[in-house]
């Protein structure tokens, strides 16, 4: 059996190094009998997919170069969430490459419950997206009440100011700007706040 071996450590897994990954598995394939022809070795995040060595690993087991993918622990494969890493899962047992877990001996798909052991990674991945699914729509149903897709009210907010200041300022000559600074907003805010509240008629011509 030709057997290939996959480690990753994150960034942020500070002290950690794949190197004692590797020697228990390299012991593991010994004991097996299993032949080791390529070893991948990954330090970044498993939340992405765009790891080289995990690609690399993949496009190598599309390819037939080796027979089995044991790894340290299936959160060593992938953390992308359960679901893709079962489309990852799957897509080695599609091209014939089978896949065993070290310290999860219940991840084998080597023995004779292969079958059900994909058909449980399937249900516990259908039941994720379905729980995805369900907080996605409960987020877009709470958004909606709140008139807007995101949960955000409609329109620009409503500044609160002293209107009646803005209206007496005004009133006496004070000028738009003058107004504006006084209040703490905008000389368009004011200008319309004015003009709401009084009809903006009769004004003095002078205060622009």
């Amino acid at each position: 059996m030709r057997a290939a071996l996959y480690t990753r450590v994150s960034t942020r897994d500070k002290g950690q190094e794949t190197a004692n990954q590797l020697r228990q598995l390299r012991d593991f394939c010994a004991k097996q009998g299993w032949t080791i022809v390529h070893e991948y070795e990954d330090q970044e995040s498993g939340g992405k997919a765009d790891r080289a060595q995990f690609k690399a690993m993949m496009a190598d087991a599309a390819q037939r170069k080796f027979d089995v993918l044991l790894f340290w622990a299936l959160d060593r494969l992938s953390r992308e969430g359960v679901f893709e890493t079962h489309v990852y899962l799957k897509r080695l047992d599609d091209v014939g490459v089978r896949f065993r877990s070290f310290t999860e001996p219940y991840l084998d798909s080597c023995g004779m419950f292969r079958d059900a052991v994909i058909s449980i990674l399937a249900v516990i991945a259908k039941q994720e997206r379905v729980r995805i699914s369900e907080r996605v729509c409960a987020g877009l149903s709470r958004a909606r009440a709140h008139g807007t897709r995101s949960g955000n009210p409609i329109g620009r907010p409503k500044v609160v100011f002293d209107r009646g200041k803005a209206v007496e300022m005004r009133n006496i000559g004070k000028s738009w700007r003058e107004i504006a600074q006084a209040c703490g907003v905008g000389v368009t805010t004011v200008r319309r706040a004015y003009s709401s509240t009084s009809g903006d008629q009769g004004l003095p011509k002078h205060a622009a």
